[in-house]
């Protein structure tokens, strides 16, 4: 699981270079970094983490972060930024992570 979020995040940032009006689009791109990147963090560090307590917590902010990228790239979407398909696809992977840290995390309460 953390190896496919580390995965979206690379991609997101190919995306990203791939993309002169995104790449422009400071804010939006920042914001978009910085979840794709917070996702295989938590994972990470809730993985790492001694008590099933504290991991489900990680596990939920790796889900908060997800939540928002695929927010951000809706938006990405909507302001017809090239690469529509790219996006979605981008969007199904991480619907489908959603769910698989959502196992997770029930499985580890």
């Amino acid at each position: 699981m953390w190896q496919e979020a580390k995965t979206l995040a690379v991609d997101v940032y190919k995306l990203i270079r791939k993309s002169p009006e995104l790449s422009k689009d400071w804010g939006l791109r920042d914001q978009m970094q910085r979840s794709a990147v917070s996702i295989p963090s938590n994972i990470a560090e809730g993985d790492a983490r001694k008590s099933d307590k504290d991991s489900v917590r990680f596990f939920h902010i790796a889900s908060g972060s997800l939540a928002e990228l695929i927010t951000q790239l809706e938006i990405a979407k909507d302001l017809e930024f090239p690469g529509d398909e790219e996006l979605q696809d981008l969007i199904d992977r991480l619907e489908t992570l959603s769910k698989r840290i959502g196992a997770l995390a029930k499985a580890r309460r």
